[in-house]
């Protein structure tokens, strides 16, 4: 896509993964040869350039930035109205996704293992000031809210058991240690894989850290 040469807008890339970064530049070439592109290597040299370049198209890695929080990220956004910005890393939280999506309703989101062209449509979105979500971030949410969903399902017993199983415990000892019967804990086995939609132990305590009902702190996969 080729835009006219009224359009100009610079391009910050705010990323320290050289390999990425090198790719990012060349389709950004590729698909607006007429702009430039600058590189912010900390967040005092993207404060600068946005000074400079109030209306740029920012993509940056915020896992591998030197914010010390996504409030801080997002202030600085706010500071500059007419900059676009996109999240572009390998892995981001399902929570920092909420937060800073509730935050701004302007910001994109793409991932590195997002395919070229839908990191090509990210990049043309961002630079007529639309927001884009990828697929990938989109399902991590949709994951997230199936996962609320099903957690509201469970009775508050059902959640007790869940835990004892996220902590290893097997089905004999929690029923010895909740004073009832194994067959009674067996089947309130198989109703909480079947809500929360898991085969095996293993997803079960994944789904567990997951959720909240274990602390990740106390388990080990």
């Amino acid at each position: 896509m080729l835009l006219s040469l009224q359009t100009m807008r610079t391009f910050i890339l705010a990323d320290n993964q050289d390999i990425t970064r090198i790719g990012t530049e060349a389709l950004i070439t590729s698909l607006f040869p007429y702009q430039s592109i600058e590189r912010a290597s900390d967040s005092d040299m993207l404060k600068r350039l946005l000074r400079i370049y109030p209306d740029a198209v920012v993509i940056i890695d915020y896992t591998l930035f030197d914010f010390e929080s996504s409030s801080q990220m997002l202030n600085l956004k706010d500071s500059v109205p007419d900059s676009s910005w996109i999240l572009f890393s390998y892995e981001l939280s399902v929570g920092f996704i909420r937060n800073v999506l509730l935050a701004d309703s302007l910001l994109s989101i793409g991932m590195k293992n997002d395919s070229i062209e839908e990191i090509k449509e990210a990049l043309s979105e961002a630079f007529s000031s639309n927001r884009f979500i990828c697929r990938s971030a989109n399902r991590i949410l949709e994951e997230e809210q199936n996962d609320d969903e099903n957690r509201e399902k469970l009775t508050t017993s059902e959640k007790n058991i869940l835990r004892q199983i996220a902590a290893s415990k097997s089905t004999k000892e929690i029923a010895y240690e909740m004073n009832l019967s194994f067959h009674t804990i067996n089947t309130h086995r198989k109703n909480i894989f079947r809500k929360i939609k898991v085969n095996n132990v293993h997803e079960a305590i994944r789904y567990a850290i997951r959720s909240g009902i274990a602390d990740v702190a106390d388990y080990y996969i």
